[in-house]
């Protein structure tokens, strides 16, 4: 297969990766926001691990909030 440039591409694949770019953007702004803001003892594993992660395309934000996080009870 061979690969096309930005230019080759039609409309609809062009909105297809803007949206996934501003997707990608938009989970991993929100992970990091998360991160920086979320006592250490309310996230799995230490923090400083969790930021390369958020890297990750697609699934690095949506790994973090999956299995990042610990669930706080509020049963009190």
């Amino acid at each position: 297969m061979e690969r096309k440039s930005w230019k080759d591409l039609d409309d609809r694949q062009r909105r297809f990766i803007i949206m996934g770019a501003a997707v990608q953007i938009t989970l991993q702004f929100l992970a990091l926001r998360d991160l920086r803001r979320r006592p250490a003892e309310e996230v799995n594993g230490p923090k400083w691990a969790w930021i390369p992660v958020t890297f990750i395309n697609g699934l690095g934000p949506i790994a973090y909030f999956v299995l990042g996080r610990r669930r706080v009870s509020t049963a009190a």
